[in-house]
């Protein structure tokens, strides 16, 4: 199979093509790196049956290009992390409603499958906690900075479903929770790599908020294996499905187990919202997926639990230090 993932460069994508090629697949990926990392792709380049290509997904003729070359679509090109999307409004905005336009219209000229990655923050400040996918969306104010990603990556959904239902575009949509994994940067706002990162360099480790808010964290070997899964499965045409782990932690749980992992000396400071993000920043308490849908449809059960996903993330970000380190000192050494 040919497969097309735009924002394959990105830390979701590049695990992406990793699983597709070793299945066997030709991948075609699209990036321009605004947030994805040539880095995350660079054991990939050399492989015949991974092409990469730097653009935008708003540049029509090369997006029809690529799909009119593939079988299926991922779409997970998008603005991420709490922090840009409060700097960076406009772009947020930008990125995921007119991209999303750009794939489906494509797509939809040759009738490929898409697959459209939403987000957790769809569920906005709904207190009907564990999530269901035909749950209430409750957006908040759109005085507040935070909640036009949410909002972009609802029109996202509407418009996909409206694709499936109006042109019989086949279209499948994923609420992705917090993913972890290898290659994820703490640069935009995610929490473990920053975590990991204050912990190994025994900088503060820094929470936003009183660290009560809960999340639950995916491994990203589990969240692709789910996403390949959904693509292959034909009844998940028209669906929207949650994808991640319902084991629930608080920050505050989180910091610690991580400086205990680390052996860090790092203290743990609490940031106000106001200060971190924006004045009046609104955030969730909780934030758990219910996972039936999706484990009824492919038999999707997370495997990788907290405590490894956060082994496995030290382990890779002391390499990088460790590599890091390496470098500097026989450029120093020179």
């Amino acid at each position: 199979m040919r497969v097309l993932i735009t924002g394959g460069a990105g830390f979701i994508g590049s695990h992406l093509s990793d699983a597709y090629l070793e299945r066997g697949d030709e991948v075609f990926i699209i990036d321009d790196l605004s947030t994805g990392s040539i880095e995350n792709i660079h054991h990939l380049k050399s492989h015949p049956r991974f092409h990469y290509t730097i653009d935008s997904v708003h540049n029509q003729p090369v997006v029809a290009e690529l799909v009119d070359q593939c079988d299926v679509v991922f779409h997970l090109a998008a603005a991420v992390g709490v922090k840009l999307i409060v700097e960076s409004p406009v772009r947020t905005i930008e990125t995921n409603v007119r991209g999303t336009e750009v794939v489906l219209a494509q797509a939809n000229k040759k009738k490929k499958k898409v697959l459209v990655a939403s987000t957790s923050e769809v569920y906005g400040l709904s207190d009907q906690v564990p999530f269901r996918e035909d749950g209430n969306l409750v957006m908040g104010a759109t005085t507040k900075g935070r909640w036009s990603y949410a909002c972009s990556k609802a029109i996202d959904e509407f418009l996909a479903l409206a694709y499936w239902r109006e042109k019989k575009l086949p279209t499948v949509v994923v609420r992705l929770f917090n993913t972890v994994g290898p290659r994820q940067t703490g640069q935009y706002g995610m929490v473990i790599p920053t975590f990991v990162k204050q912990a190994l360099a025994d900088r503060p480790i820094t929470i936003y908020g009183n660290g009560k808010q809960t999340r639950c964290f995916g491994f990203v070997g589990d969240v692709v294996g789910a996403l390949i899964k959904l693509m292959d499965h034909e009844e998940a045409v028209g669906g929207v499905f949650n994808i991640g782990s319902n084991q629930e932690v608080t920050i505050l749980e989180l910091a610690e187990r991580v400086r205990e992992l680390t052996n860090s000396k790092s203290e743990i400071v609490f940031v106000p919202y106001d200060e971190a993000y924006e004045e009046g920043f609104e955030d969730m308490p909780r934030r758990v997926p219910d996972i039936t849908k999706v484990s009824t449809l492919i038999g999707f059960r997370p495997t990788v639990k907290l405590d490894e996903i956060l082994k496995i993330v030290v382990d890779y970000h002391s390499r990088q230090s460790s590599q890091a380190a390496a470098t500097s000192g026989s450029t120093s050494g020179g």
